[in-house]
């Protein structure tokens, strides 16, 4: 009977153990692969679990026997933990020096050449690569303009804002040739995920970043693998327990040129040392709505997909490629040579893809750009454009300077073909975060800066900074027209006379500068006049009256 005892206490004691372990797995989801650090922390917290099971199995034993034996024979079960003890203490030791190794073999100082080639940089023609886009289609919300437009319209729909909130990632697509942002719904808290999770999240935001229309599309079967779920249908758990040696980087949500949801989880590859070199493998594509996974190399990765390679991990790639041009030794001393990227970045459509935007500075932190690159987040395929100019915050600060009486700020800028020159446009916000006017602001020469409430106002205002200048911004259309004025009306901007008048039977304001002609002042209402005029930004300006 005493034998049974034992054997089932040490039944017990096994059965505890692999409880605990498993716990811990399903908690910290450790890939099962030792080019992970994170795989021998795991080993650590298991050989740990096995030490204090035998410890507090030690001090029942200790108790139980003690009535019936002296202190020796019932402490004999502590004598027993000294083996295991120092198999764990030289198992966290070895852990310890593993770790300290691997990151001293894949340190910076011994592979500077290889940490400058994790990324391949291409110098790229700007004129050619970015294709001007009309102004009508310039992306105008950030992150933070598409989280409160989210939320305005979740709380617009009574059936849905009492049980479900917004997640705040908001990525950034590309769907059906416009620049999107979207996100899917979450769970309010634990009882309305109880209440709802055997329908699923019902539905995902959509907010258009040129026109601001959002959008809260409603599914027929709804979102089932989500962040917001508990147990196997988590998309952390369900990743692991379907690829348990993938090393996964940060998943995102996105969808599929037909609208279905999809997470976009990229598989690590570490190409120095042990575990250096962060770079991208492939990534695997889970339905959000069915839990079908599937695993793409990252040259095979479907087109629709926008962000498999992280801004971030960009940007790092991008530090090491600057920083580590001429070897290690200059990047410490000298530092011939040696960029960095400026301290925030922000994203073009171009095509189908989704590229990130970011500008190269010197080291010594002055406050221009050397140039900029664009990176494709698909393809990680990055080019550097050598066009020297103001940095990103020296722009902001100018844009925010010509309205310094209206205390806006500025988002950080998206940078624009324009004529063929490189232009900072940026959204005005005032201190509610609403956006309230928009500003165009030369790369080249920043304290050319053009504001409006409008995003043509604006580009004609920055056009207008050009006149008399070698520098000329190309209008959109240009043409001649006669008619009998309709209306006519001057204004002085900028201590200069300007004329404003209509045509009959027409709503278009056509301005003209008293340059373009002496007989302005004299022109009246039934006048018979023949104009030619360029067309920006909606605005026709007139070259010449007769």
């Amino acid at each position: 009977m005493k034998q049974r005892g034992h054997k089932l206490s040490g039944f017990l004691k096994i059965l505890l153990t692999v409880l605990l372990i498993f716990l811990v797995y399903w908690v910290e989801l450790p890939p099962m692969n030792p080019r992970s650090p994170q795989f021998w922390t795991f080993l650590v917290f298991v050989g740990a679990i096995c030490l204090i099971v035998n410890f507090f199995s030690a001090i029942r034993d200790f108790f139980y026997t003690l009535p019936r034996s002296d202190l020796r024979t019932a402490g004999a079960g502590f004598k027993g933990l000294g083996k295991p003890v120092k198999f764990f203490l030289g198992f966290l030791a070895f852990v310890v020096v593993l770790l300290m190794f691997g990151n001293l073999i894949g340190a910076p100082f011994f592979h500077a050449s290889r940490y400058k080639s994790l990324i391949s940089v291409e110098t790229g023609d700007f004129t050619q690569d970015v294709a001007e886009i009309k102004m009508s289609q310039i992306p105008v919300v950030d992150r933070d303009t598409a989280s409160r437009l989210g939320r305005r319209k979740l709380g617009e729909m009574s059936d849905l804002v009492s049980q479900f909130e917004i997640e705040e990632d908001f990525t950034q697509i590309n769907y059906q040739g416009t620049p999107y942002r979207v996100t899917p719904l979450i769970y309010g808290d634990p009882v309305k995920w109880l209440y709802n999770r055997s329908q699923g999240l019902p539905a995902y935001i959509t907010v258009n970043m040129v026109t601001q229309e959002t959008t809260l599309v409603r599914m027929e079967s709804g979102i089932k693998y989500s962040r917001g779920e508990y147990f196997f249908r988590n998309i952390y758990r369900h990743l692991r327990f379907h690829y348990p040696t993938k090393i996964f980087d940060e998943i995102s949500f996105e969808i599929d040129e037909e609208g279905t949801p999809y997470w976009v989880a990229p598989t690590i590859r570490y190409r120095i040392g042990l575990w250096s070199g962060k770079d991208i493998g492939g990534a695997v594509l889970v339905n959000a709505v069915t839990g079908e996974c599937a695993y793409y190399d990252v040259k095979d990765i479907p087109s629709w997909v926008d962000q498999v390679y992280l801004s971030d991990l960009v940007v790092e790639q991008m530090n090491y490629y600057g920083k580590f041009q001429n070897g290690f030794i200059n990047s410490v001393i000298g530092q011939r040579g040696v960029l960095q990227t400026t301290a925030g970045y922000n994203y073009l459509a171009i095509g189908d893809d989704v590229w990130l935007y970011t500008g190269m500075t010197s080291v010594m932190s002055d406050e221009s750009n050397t140039g900029f690159i664009l990176a494709n987040l698909r393809t990680k395929e990055t080019k550097y454009y050598v066009v020297p100019g103001a940095e990103e915050f020296s722009a902001m600060e100018s844009a925010q300077g010509q309205v310094q009486h209206l205390n806006y700020v500025s988002t950080f800028p998206l940078l624009l073909n324009v004529s063929n020159r490189p232009t900072y446009f940026m959204s005005l916000k005032d201190a509610a975060g609403l956006v309230k006017m928009y500003a165009f602001v030369d790369v080249e020469q920043y304290q050319v800066v053009g504001t409006g409430v409008t995003v043509d106002e604006a580009r004609a205002d920055y056009a207008s900074k050009f006149t008399g200048e070698d520098i000329e911004i190309q209008p959109e259309e240009s043409g001649e027209i006669q008619g009998k004025i309709a209306a006519i009306s001057s204004a002085v901007v900028d201590g200069n006379t300007v004329y404003y008048f209509m045509l009959e039977d027409s709503d278009m304001v056509y301005t003209a500068g008293i340059s373009v002609s002496q007989h302005l002042p004299f022109y009246k209402a039934g006048d018979q006049v023949k104009v030619g005029y360029t067309e920006l930004a909606g605005v026709r300006q007139v070259i010449w009256v007769e």
